[in-house]
């Protein structure tokens, strides 16, 4: 939640970054044009109160901008009030736009008295000029403001009013959609993670089963063997614990781990097992996900084995730039069903879909004497 508040508060920031820069330039317009204006003729002079009638027009704008900004646009993106807010914002537009037509239109301007208007007007050709205080006829004016009019520039003014909010709502729907769609990715990393985290947990214990099974077989056997068994094993047990935990382990580690394992499964079997592991002497330094490949070596040693007859186990990885290719054949025994691999299967699945998406390969041919598995992955 913390992050997410976060992300948020920077959006938040971004946002009124841009409102503050579009308002800036807005502003600065008619100071640049009026110093333009001034380089370009020598006669010209800084107009300030010019500047000063355009401010004040903005300033109407800006006052209705931080309105709807603040207080309107929250209602309809945050919480998806959407009756509140057209009604909220069509009663702004309109107060709004009301003030504007009669403050445009009604009244005497600053600075004239009531009646000067009158009094200064030249009389119309024909027509009597209007009688001054004291005359017969002379009506003194009672100061009320002449009724709302509104025209071209009033109906200008409430169409850029109207582009003015909508841009506004725009740009914080877009912020918005920007910052859920990064919550979804956060919350599709976690629940990768727990899944992968989960899919190792029924690997981890896989593992050491079938690793206890060959200790437990050997210490009737040899129990020298088996001692020497058992400190193989704490070296796999530490790798599992320690970099198994990790996203991503360096590949050189992944293939020590699976030539430690292979050397532990050795001894359990005579030479009518053949057992052969080809791996390059040099690796790349690049990542691999950890505890991938053990599964197909396990599911050979569980379903290629056999004390009856001979049987074999082909192990080759290898790199191709940046891709690795990984390779595990064995022969099948009488007693292989259709469910090779089983559960540990579907799961090296299940993580190669998570972590490649569609950017690997998995071949697994199963034919009556033999169980061919290809994988390519790239390397991380």
């Amino acid at each position: 939640m913390g992050k997410h508040l976060r992300l948020m508060k920077k959006h938040e920031i971004k946002e009124n970054i841009i409102y503050l820069a579009l308002w800036g330039i807005l502003f600065l317009a008619p100071v640049l044009t009026n110093y333009l204006r001034t380089l370009s003729d020598t006669h010209a002079s800084f107009q300030w109160t010019e500047i000063g009638m355009v401010w004040r027009s903005y300033a109407f704008f800006l006052v209705v901008f931080l309105v709807h900004n603040f207080l309107l646009a929250p209602l309809l993106v945050y919480k998806q009030r959407k009756a509140l807010y057209f009604s909220l914002v069509t009663l702004l537009v309109g107060v709004f736009f009301v003030y504007h037509c009669t403050s445009h239109h009604g009244g005497p301007q600053p600075g004239e008295r009531p009646g000067m208007e009158e009094m200064h007007r030249p009389p119309m050709h024909g027509m009597a000029p209007p009688p001054k205080p004291g005359e017969k006829g002379f009506k003194p004016h009672d100061g009320h403001r002449p009724p709302m009019m509104f025209g071209q520039h009033d109906v200008v003014m409430l169409v850029v009013m109207v582009l003015m909010l909508g841009m506004n709502l725009g740009v914080k729907l877009y912020f918005k959609a920007d910052n859920d769609a990064k919550q979804m990715d956060e919350l599709a990393n976690k629940n990768l993670e727990q899944q992968l985290e989960y899919l190792k947990y029924q690997i981890n214990p896989h593992f050491f089963m079938n690793t206890l099974n060959n200790i437990h077989a050997l210490v009737d056997i040899n129990p020298e063997k088996a001692k020497d068994t058992i400190l193989e094993l704490s070296k796999l047990m530490r790798y599992v614990l320690y970099e198994g935990a990790k996203p991503q382990v360096p590949l050189q580690h992944e293939v020590n781990f699976l030539n430690n394992y292979i050397t532990l499964m050795k001894i359990r079997y005579t030479d009518r097992v053949r057992i052969t592991v080809n791996t390059p002497a040099s690796m790349p330094d690049k990542n691999v996900p950890p505890l991938l490949f053990i599964t197909f070596v396990e599911n050979a040693f569980k379903h290629g084995v056999s004390y009856q007859r001979e049987s074999f186990i082909d192990v080759t990885l290898l790199t191709e730039g940046d891709r690795v290719k990984f390779v595990c054949r064995n022969s099948k025994t009488d007693e292989a069903d259709d469910t090779h691999g089983g559960v540990g299967l579907a799961n090296v699945r299940k993580r190669l879909d998570l972590i490649y998406g569609n950017d690997y390969m998995l071949d697994i041919t199963d034919e009556p004497g033999v169980y061919d598995v290809r994988l390519g992955i790239p390397l991380l």
